[in-house]
């Protein structure tokens, strides 16, 4: 067993998920908990997770010195390897800040006997270790961070500036495998995914009574639905709310998965003006999210007292959900979901959500080992709050007819050009920017729109995709003509980290 020590990283929850990949049981535990809990547990090895502190200021959370006298293999990422650092003897600054995708360049003898040419990593710092502890030695460095992966052969200690457990750190399952194996002396063994585990927790939880459950056609809630289904059987009342904000077609969609493929009574709740009115002059991005959640939970609320005995609420949540939510006790609160931290504080029925600890491609392997097809599995996500998160500002009619046009305009482009199925995610935004323009020789002053592409698997680390230069001028000229007071199209080339994967 791994004990993670948890500082609040997005990513924190993700090393487990790599170890687990490995074969590998992680146990986590609070920093300051983790003394006491590796004496109780003895693990093999320990892992000191990344977070959003700063080692230097002043509550920032830490680990008794101690935990590095119990002669036990630490590992520590971005903070967890500052903290390291700092406790014993170096100095760490802030300086040498690092946000997203970073060549890094291998020492010719490194432990790890990974070959001396560059490999892309993902950084996410605003502090470096600028002085290393006695006993150290570098192993990898970046054009800006000397000190990027270092280890301590003597005492089995092993410090990365970059994130190993994020999936576009190209060498991080290597390093993460090596100190398992060699520092740690655990042997692998694979752990797969459990649907039949999943059905009964959620029938033993459950009983004979009934689940509300919120379906939007997205994987998410799909595969969670069909999940409960299979668990409950008929007392599965999956509740579709067409609020306006959702791609044409949905009902369609969700009417045709839980007619085939998860045969159930489904309700259709038209509520397209409720949700308009309720967002009425709302321009902050959070209000907005936490106004759309508690607008879908009265809907269901409302649907649960014509179902005495219904007393739960199923929910497609993934955990990159949960941790941008602030899901961890010192985790960063980045935005609030409109399934977990925009539900309001007074809802009665209780939550069932069978992808809560999954990330999104473990969710799409959970649907296909329960029997859904790649149509459903593999399409392209649209969360609940639908466009109104691809608005930046206020939603009126005008502007969500404008993105609704112009999001078509790319999903179709995609299609044409014969990549649409390659790529993860894409999506147009209103900016809320304003730019001039020339239409018909004469001065326009009107929207900026955004296009997003992405690339990923598990929503935690994103790259922008490398769309062809032509598709991309077909899009921008359909837009700035079909899409009505449209001055221009740009294209977000941006990587989370630093950005998530929508602009709300």
């Amino acid at each position: 067993m791994i004990l993670v020590v948890d500082f609040g990283s997005q990513t924190a929850h993700l090393i487990g998920r790599r170890l687990r990949q490995l074969g590998i049981t992680a146990e986590y535990a609070d920093p300051s908990e983790a003394l006491s809990v590796t004496q109780s547990l003895k693990p093999r090895g320990i892992i000191l997770s990344g977070g959003p502190s700063s080692v230097y200021e002043s509550g920032a959370p830490t680990v008794a010195v101690e935990l590095f006298q119990l002669g036990i293999p630490v590992l520590g990422i971005c903070y967890g390897w500052q903290l390291m650092a700092q406790l014993l003897g170096g100095k760490v600054e802030s300086a040498s800040k690092e946000y997203g995708p970073e060549d890094i360049s291998w020492a010719k003898d490194n432990p790890l006997n990974l070959p001396e040419q560059k490999s892309c990593v993902i950084m996410s710092h605003g502090d470096s270790v600028t002085e290393l502890p006695g006993g150290f030695e570098v192993m990898a460095s970046t054009e800006h961070v000397k000190f990027a992966g270092v280890y301590d052969a003597n005492r089995h200690f092993w410090g990365v500036q970059f994130h190993p457990e994020a999936d576009h750190t190209v060498r991080g399952m290597d390093l993460l495998k090596f100190f398992v194996t060699q520092e740690a002396h655990e042997s692998l063994e694979p752990l797969k995914l459990d649907p039949d585990k999943i059905i009964a927790e959620i029938k033993a939880t459950v009983g004979d009574r009934k689940v509300i459950c919120a379906v939007s056609g997205g994987v998410d809630s799909s595969v969670a639905a069909a999940l409960i289904g299979k668990a409950i059987g008929k007392n599965l009342i999956p509740v579709y709310v067409e609020s306006g904000l959702m791609k044409r077609g949905t009902v369609e969609r969700v009417t045709d998965i839980f007619t085939k493929l998860v045969p159930a009574d489904l309700i259709i709740v038209h509520a397209r003006d409720r949700f308009l009115a309720a967002l009425k002059g709302i321009e902050d991005p959070e209000t907005k999210r936490k106004t759309i959640g508690k607008l879908y939970v009265d809907i269901f609320q409302e649907i649960a007292l014509k179902h005495p005995d219904a007393e739960f609420l199923g929910q497609g949540t993934i955990y990159s959900d949960v941790i941008e939510s602030k899901g961890s006790k010192h985790a960063s609160h980045i935005k609030s979901h409109h399934n977990v931290g925009g539900l309001p504080k007074n809802m009665k029925l209780k939550l069932i959500e069978p992808n809560r600890t999954f990330y999104k491609d473990e969710v799409r392997e959970i649907g296909r080992m329960i029997g859904l097809p790649d149509e459903v599995v593999m399409q392209q996500p649209m969360p609940g709050p639908g466009h109104a998160i691809n608005i930046r500002g206020e939603v009126t009619e005008k502007r969500l007819a404008q993105v609704i046009l112009a999001d078509e305009i790319v999903v179709e482009e995609l299609k044409k050009a014969k990549i649409y199925d390659q790529i993860f995610e894409c999506m147009a935004v209103m900016t809320g920017a304003y730019s001039t323009a020339v239409k018909g020789d004469g001065r326009v002053f009107a929207e900026v729109v955004a296009v997003r592409a992405i690339d990923t698997k598990d929503l935690m680390t994103v790259q922008w995709s490398r769309l062809p230069y032509d598709v991309l001028q077909k899009i921008s000229s359909r837009i700035v003509n079909e899409v009505p007071d449209v001055s221009r199209v740009v294209y977000d080339i941006t990587s989370k980290p630093p950005a998530t994967v929508r602009w709300e």
